[in-house]
């Protein structure tokens, strides 16, 4: 167990647990991680942090017996990269233990002490000693996750961007449409670096609504997944304006694109050190591939039309990811097409009890607006600046770097919109 090169006053001990947002982009490599709990509560913690999507990478075993069971342990094999010890015991015995695990322990082994005592004296000197962390029983499962994820950030390290999944209930609710001026909108009005994946392999809309010659970006960047980097991202990109990065599919109908579940992990890594957002557009499909990005994705936005296959498609598609997501703040729901003349539609209110979800946004149905601006190549806020659909797709993005919900004006200002547009009050 290396000594703390930290000398000095010292933060007191960590308590604070936080959501799924505020630890959605961290990047914890592939470690092995060894848990050793007295208390039932925080060996649940462990075993829910175990499963959480941000430890897919790690190889993490929880233990009953403390640091007693850690000495015994390690006492006859070598110790994983990190080891997380909870105790009970007075400082006399605590310290006699944690000498006891340092004999046993390599010199790169990290530890970490889980204590019942908000003690800032037992902090500093624990620190003294060459523990990497003592946090404060009891955590939830974010915070176990955050203590672990800020072990191994560098220090200095940029920040890693966060990833956004679009995803349309059915197809041609406008998901794409979505996407895409949410992508140009965060680029045009935030210092925001943006990039947007198409990945709709044989299908896809980008090259389309922003006028750009499309190439096979997608497909370089996985096909030669070893020496992807970012400045062969970079390379394969295509660049709209200052802060908007495009990476087209390639539309080709010759191959078949059964691809593999961690086929877009590299790519997805490279993304987030490359953009503050990378919003990816996924297809209508239900595949391995797709839920896993789904999965994965720091935050995920449906988009579906008020009628009822919709409103089954979204209420599985919630059921999904609450199951697969339980740590993670609920999707964002944009209900599109509102007030299509003439279709019975299901409104908002009801949509939202049946789904267990309200809507993020409401957008109304503007054929010539949205026609004009995709039949020119050219997105909703460069045709109709003021608009309060525009304005949506600015708060949406918002909401996106955030962490927060669509701001009320902007709700208020499409709300408004299709009141004037169908004479709803």
């Amino acid at each position: 167990m290396p000594a703390s090169a930290a000398t000095g006053d010292k933060a007191p001990p960590r308590q604070a647990a936080t959501n799924g947002s505020a630890t959605g982009s961290l990047i914890i490599p592939q470690i092995a991680i060894a848990v050793f709990t007295e208390t039932e509560e925080l060996a649940r913690t462990a075993e829910a942090a175990a499963a959480d999507r941000r430890l897919q990478r790690t190889r993490m075993t929880v233990h009953g017996g403390g640091l007693p069971a850690a000495i015994e342990l390690y006492g006859k094999g070598p110790t994983p990269n990190l080891v997380i010890v909870e105790t009970t015991a007075e400082d006399a015995a605590l310290f006699a233990g944690l000498n006891a695990l340092a004999d046993v322990c390599l010199t790169t082994t990290k530890v970490v002490v889980i204590g019942h005592r908000n003690d800032v004296a037992l902090y500093r000197e624990l620190i003294e000693q060459g523990i990497h962390e003592y946090v404060v029983a009891p955590l939830d499962v974010m915070a176990l996750i955050t203590t672990i994820g800020r072990l191994y950030k560098s220090a200095g390290a940029q920040k890693p961007g966060k990833v956004c999944a679009f995803f349309g209930a059915r197809g041609g609710v406008g998901s794409s449409t979505v996407a895409h001026n949410t992508a140009w909108s965060l680029a045009s009005s935030f210092d925001s670096d943006v990039l947007l994946i198409d990945m709709d392999l044989p299908f896809g809309t980008a090259g389309l609504d922003f006028n750009i010659e499309a190439g096979q970006g997608v497909m370089e960047a996985i096909s030669d997944a070893d020496r992807l980097d970012e400045v062969l991202l970079e390379r394969i990109m295509t660049q709209h304006g200052e802060r908007l990065s495009v990476l087209t599919p390639p539309l080709t109908l010759t191959n078949a694109y059964d691809l593999r579940e961690t086929d877009f992990n590299g790519l997805i890594d490279i993304a987030r050190s490359s953009a503050r957002l990378t919003i990816l557009d996924l297809p209508h499909m239900w595949t391995a591939w797709v839920k896993r990005l789904l999965t994965d994705a720091d935050d995920v936005v449906i988009t579906a039309a008020p009628d009822l296959a919709n409103m089954r498609n979204v209420k599985g598609i919630v059921d999904f990811l609450r199951s697969t997501r339980p740590h993670d703040d609920p999707p964002k729901l944009v209900l599109n097409q509102i007030g299509i003349p003439k279709r019975p539609e299901i409104k908002a209110p009801a949509f939202a009890t049946a789904v267990a979800l309200e809507p993020s946004l409401s957008i109304p149905f503007d054929p010539a607006l949205f026609g004009n601006a995709a039949n020119d190549g050219r997105m909703i806020g460069e045709t109709s600046t003021r608009s309060p659909v525009a304005r949506s797709f600015v708060e949406l993005g918002r909401s996106l770097i955030s962490g927060k919900d669509v701001s009320s004006s902007a709700k208020k200002g499409i709300n408004s919109l299709a009141a004037r547009l169908f004479g709803r009050r």
